[in-house]
């Protein structure tokens, strides 16, 4: 079993899901007592918040790149970073880390083209649903049709996230909004949800939405266990 490494704590939250998520995958494929072999760098995500707020991409890339030394210090095989958002940054890990690095989007994307589907509405943080280091990938490495929320969802959305599900915050008001949301993508032709931020899973569900959705953080997870299992 190779030695995951993952980025965490952006928030705590989500990154709890993917130790469960994690070591339940490896207990389903290897049975009894087994769990993963993994290291975690956990992060203070008050102060990387600010940072992305401020929009101090080059101190978030110093960050990002220590905590991913110290990783490979610490005997890890593989890279995880456990948000989406911070994925803006995988040039940078990768410049500077020798670590192979398991991209959040392309097990999504990999799932979503398997299922026969194409036109992905995408929900997460603004940074994830305006910038290009996602979007783009989705649609360039995999042929996707990806939409975005209309900018006063797009604030809806953020906010959310930001003010509720990285302190664990799950609200019934705020359900509601992503279920509008995500009806709106749907009238604009979307066939399938990315839920795109590694929090929205504590949030939305199945029962949720009216076309499939596809959960960043499940998939990452699984596809880490494969990896390390390979």
């Amino acid at each position: 079993m190779k030695t995951l490494g993952l980025i965490g704590g952006m928030s705590w939250e989500s990154s709890a899901q993917y130790y469960r998520l994690i070591n339940e995958e490896v207990r389903a494929r290897l049975g009894g007592a087994h769990s993963a072999q993994l290291l975690m760098w956990s992060l203070d995500f008050a102060r990387i918040k600010q940072l992305q707020h401020d929009g101090d991409w080059n101190a978030l890339g110093n960050e990002m790149v220590d905590a991913a030394r110290r990783l490979q210090a610490g005997g890890a095989d593989l890279l995880l970073i456990c948000t989406n958002t911070m994925h803006k940054l995988v040039a940078e890990i990768e410049a500077a880390c020798p670590l192979p690095l398991l991209h959040i989007a392309d097990p999504t994307a990999t799932a979503i083209v398997q299922a026969g589907l194409q036109r992905v509405g995408l929900l997460g943080t603004a940074f994830t649903m305006e910038e290009d280091f996602y979007r783009g990938r989705l649609s360039e490495r995999f042929g996707l049709d990806v939409l975005v929320p209309e900018a006063d969802d797009r604030r809806e959305v953020h906010a959310i996230i930001y003010e509720e599900l990285i302190a664990g915050v799950v609200n019934e008001r705020s359900r509601q909004v992503y279920v509008e949301v995500i009806e709106r993508l749907v009238a604009r032709g979307a066939q399938a949800i990315i839920l795109g931020c590694t929090e929205i899973m504590l949030l939305v569900r199945a029962e949720d939405s009216p076309v499939p959705l596809f959960d960043t953080t499940t998939l990452h997870a699984r596809a880490a266990v494969y990896a390390a299992l390979a």
